[in-house]
């Protein structure tokens, strides 16, 4: 997959209406919504995932964020929050990639790889050819509590930047990021797309000023 110049940016850890048009306003052409979880920030209720996705205009794209690993829940879990988007942020245990195609045609899917080492590659090739895009995050599955994002870490760019190169589709880059170190993240990764949400916060809280600054170096 050819690198890009300009990535898209999706803003993750979206809490209200309000903080979805401050994103979308900045420039964001995803929000990431975020359900329940065993760790990390940002996570809503489903009734109010519904309620800011049936609000956002397209093109702009809703991402779900499950922790499920079961097809059945979260097929269960698109249609009460009835985003365009899922994102896997843990390995699917019961059924499979195509269920998921089957029951919730139009509905895109984006697995995350969680990046370590070498078998980060691996997995993330073998996962690529079901998914419409993978997104690289710094989460750990294997902690007793498990970390499956919004951790605010780095992890190996080097690592990503061969996913990259070698899945045959779109990359998103997360962890970590910030006005202060998305210039070389884009240029040592070429991702399709970046996704952040600590960076972009004070306090908990969506920052506009942090989010003007994060755009204004991701366009230079």
């Amino acid at each position: 997959m050819e690198a890009i110049h300009t990535p898209r940016v999706k803003v993750c850890c979206i809490s209200s209406v309000e903080e979805a048009w401050a994103a979308i306003r900045a420039g964001a052409s995803a929000l990431g919504l975020v359900s329940s979880m065993p760790s990390g920030p940002g996570v809503i209720s489903e009734s109010l995932i519904a309620e800011i996705a049936a609000v956002v205009p397209p093109p702009i794209a809703t991402f779900l964020l499950t922790c499920g690993q079961d097809v059945r829940d979260i097929i269960a879990q698109q249609r009460r929050c009835r985003t365009n988007t899922v994102q896997l942020c843990d390995r699917l245990t019961t059924g499979s990639y195509a269920d998921l195609r089957g029951a919730m045609p139009g509905v895109s899917l984006v697995q995350v790889i969680h990046v370590s080492g070498e078998e980060s590659l691996e997995e993330a090739l073998s996962v690529a050819p079901h998914v419409d895009a993978l997104l690289l995050d710094s989460g750990n599955q294997s902690l007793a509590v498990k970390e499956l994002g919004g951790t605010g870490r780095v992890h190996d760019w080097s690592v990503s930047r061969r996913i990259r190169e070698q899945a045959r589709v779109p990359v998103f880059l997360a962890g970590g990021l910030k006005a202060e170190n998305v210039g070389e993240a884009i240029q040592h990764v070429g991702p399709f797309g970046l996704d952040l949400c600590s960076g972009v916060r004070t306090e908990g809280k969506l920052d506009e000023e942090k989010l003007t600054r994060f755009f204004a170096r991701v366009r230079a």
